[in-house]
């Protein structure tokens, strides 16, 4: 039996990846110290598909998803960090790692 269409456990293509599994995991520097959870990431339409750009971490992130309501209801933004597609390492979804040191990321 093959999986439905939409199963969430259905095999992929090499460099594909379900984003909602991302989504609040934990990025850890290069010293295994938590730099903040993935929140948002952004991309661009590329012919048929996406490309992933960048992603947000921390607060920051948060806010950015969530919306102007919860920057109208807390105040600022928050802190955080913007990681370009290149400075995560995905290939454990389940532990985020950067591939740079935590001051070459921008600050959200």
């Amino acid at each position: 039996m093959s999986p439905a269409p939409n199963d969430p456990t259905k095999e992929f293509e090499a460099g594909e990846l379900r984003l909602e599994c991302l989504i609040g995991r934990k990025v850890v520097s290069r010293n295994n110290r938590t730099v903040g959870r993935l929140e948002e990431v952004r991309a661009q339409v590329h012919g048929k598909g996406c490309v992933i750009t960048g992603y947000v971490l921390g607060a920051a992130g948060l806010s950015e998803r969530l919306g102007v309501s919860v920057r109208l209801l807390f105040g600022r933004r928050g802190g955080g960090f913007i990681a370009r597609w290149d400075q995560i390492d995905l290939s454990d979804p389940d532990h985020p790692r950067l591939t740079c040191p935590v001051e070459d990321l921008q600050k959200a």
